[in-house]
């Protein structure tokens, strides 16, 4: 089986992750969503959290299964006998980003390619921390996130405004 990990925080997945994870499940047998720990970002929704989401948005695809981790993500995917990994890009700032990880990837495991996969052009402007901005903002999230994960996302941005206010 041609198994690819696309590995990101998630925090929260987008419609942008989404149209990588439909682009991609159609490249590999099995694709499995890597919701992992990134150390240089705060997250606004724990590990456990940003798996749930992520396992009720890619329910659809039963080619597609999700799983999380605190380590490295080319570590797991040797566990799983993966044979890629995936990587959604923006842009020009997404692409240089991202061919430097794949790069840190090929150090640490040369037998591991990284495709790299253009977001669709609707996506582009799509970010988890933009999508965050916007629902402080009072915004619509129309089209930029799942309704479930739009209602969990305002729900704990007012969590987290009555802790600060108390």
């Amino acid at each position: 089986m041609n198994i690819a990990i696309y590995a990101g925080s998630f925090d929260p997945i987008t419609t942008g992750h989404l149209g990588i994870i439909r682009r991609a499940a159609r490249l590999f047998d099995h694709l499995r969503v890597l919701v992992a720990v990134n150390p240089h970002k705060a997250g606004l929704f724990d590990l456990d959290e940003r798996l749930a989401l992520v396992r009720a948005v890619i329910a659809p695809f039963p080619q597609v299964s999700a799983d999380a981790t605190e380590g490295y993500v080319v570590e797991y995917a040797r566990s799983i006998g993966a044979a890629c990994l995936v990587r959604g890009v923006r842009g020009a700032e997404d692409a240089d980003a991202e061919t430097r990880l794949a790069r840190l990837n090929e150090a640490l495991a040369p037998e591991l390619p990284t495709l790299l996969i253009p977001a669709e052009s609707a996506w582009v402007g799509v970010s988890s921390s933009d999508l965050k901005a916007r629902a402080r903002a009072g915004d619509s999230l129309d089209g930029l996130c799942p309704p479930a994960v739009a209602a969990r996302l305002r729900a704990r941005l007012a969590e987290r405004a009555m802790e600060a206010a108390r």
